[in-house]
């Protein structure tokens, strides 16, 4: 991605680094057009759910 959207009442764009690729979030909100809201370690975002990946259990916790 090119950059990523805050899920802050007032959004602010950050640079794509803050999210490592691979990185394991928590979906805390569904939102309209298909974007969804991600807590990672590094703050929560706004995220097209075609680029999530759904993992399982095992994955999670590495």
């Amino acid at each position: 991605m090119r950059y990523l959207k805050t899920a802050d009442p007032m959004p602010m764009l950050r640079p794509p680094d803050l999210v490592d690729p691979g990185e394991v979030g928590t979906v805390t909100a569904i939102r309209m057009m298909g974007q969804v809201t991600v807590r990672f370690r590094r703050g929560s975002f706004l995220i097209a759910s075609d680029d999530l990946k759904i993992c399982g259990p095992s994955e999670a916790l590495r």
